[in-house]
């Protein structure tokens, strides 16, 4: 009979794997739903709430309870925001693509995409955007699990693998005469470890969703 050996350092990777696999949960929604952005006080996101090339974790969920999302104000090594434009995104799973929906805000420079690595799963901390000033991983979101890489700039598109599939985008609505923001929709792969990005987890049962900084 074979004996499994699990070293201490695997632990923080397979409780981030094991977090979004298992267990599946039933339930979802038929469409994507229109959700504010907002401070855990329940008072709307505005673009001052949020920090170019932010070295913390931001994140919120959607389209359901259990779908972790990057929340990211972009910018260049001074630290000044850049407007991201829609770019065709290939995957290279399924030889497709798709068009990213670019950013939006006040500077064109706020994105977001699953925070679930489209790998194994791995989830944040492993899994963390690193500012353009970073030493490691310059301007990349990077898996510390197994070495997946993904650009922000462009998509949310690899640079490195073992992933073969570029982190699934939300597409971002922005009020300018309100300074607020919403999660609309998904456009590329599926999530990972979900059939489909509308199932298999609780609906978010209110008109917004939480951003968290950690």
């Amino acid at each position: 009979m074979g004996v499994l050996v699990i070293g201490a350092g695997m632990i923080g990777t397979l409780r981030s794997v094991v977090q979004y696999v298992v267990p599946t949960v039933s339930g979802g929604e038929t469409s994507f739903p229109v959700l504010t952005l907002v401070l855990p006080s329940g008072s709307s996101v505005h673009t001052s709430d949020l920090t170019v090339n932010d070295p913390a974790v931001v994140t919120f969920n959607y389209p359901l309870q259990n779908e972790p999302n990057f929340l990211l104000r972009l910018g260049d090594s001074s630290n000044n925001d850049v407007k991201i434009s829609p770019v065709t995104v290939p995957i290279p799973a399924t030889g497709g693509s798709f068009q990213s929906p670019g950013g939006v805000g006040p500077y064109g420079s706020v994105v977001s995409a699953s925070a679930i690595c489209q790998h194994l799963g791995c989830v944040p901390p492993e899994l963390r955007f690193y500012s353009p000033t970073s030493s490691t991983f310059s301007g990349k979101i990077h898996c510390s699990c197994h070495g997946s890489s993904y650009d922000p700039y462009t998509g949310f598109s690899v640079t490195s693998g073992p992933t073969k599939a570029p982190l699934p985008s939300i597409t971002l609505s922005y009020d300018s005469s309100t300074d607020t923001y919403a999660a609309t929709m998904m456009v590329g792969p599926t999530i990972y470890g979900h059939s489909s990005d509308l199932t298999g987890g609780n609906s978010i049962t209110t008109s917004g969703t939480v951003v968290t900084t950690t």
